[in-house]
């Protein structure tokens, strides 16, 4: 598994489910992008003088923006790396 350095965490984004519209099955790249996924690896350093954990863990769903991180393949699966900032909330 990758290691995030910095405030960056690692996360499996949730699959989108295919949506129909009108009975009419829209193409992946209609379809919004997901904006939620699953926590699988935490920075655990810090940056500069702030020394302050982050505010999530392995193993938390989480809301993050729509255009954030960085797109990795670790092992065949698809991951994607975001700073701790581009997490809108974890989903309780």
């Amino acid at each position: 598994m990758l290691k995030p350095l910095g405030d960056r965490v690692v996360i499996k984004v949730q699959e989108a489910e295919e949506q129909v519209v009108g009975g009419i099955v829209l193409a992946s790249n209609a379809q919004e992008k997901s904006v939620e996924g699953t926590v699988v690896a935490v920075s655990t350093q810090t940056i500069g003088d702030f020394n302050a954990p982050t505010a999530v863990k392995e193993g938390d769903k989480i809301v993050f923006d729509k255009f954030a991180g960085s797109a990795v393949k670790i092992d065949g699966e698809d991951y994607l790396v975001l700073h701790e900032k581009d997490i809108i909330g974890v989903l309780a």
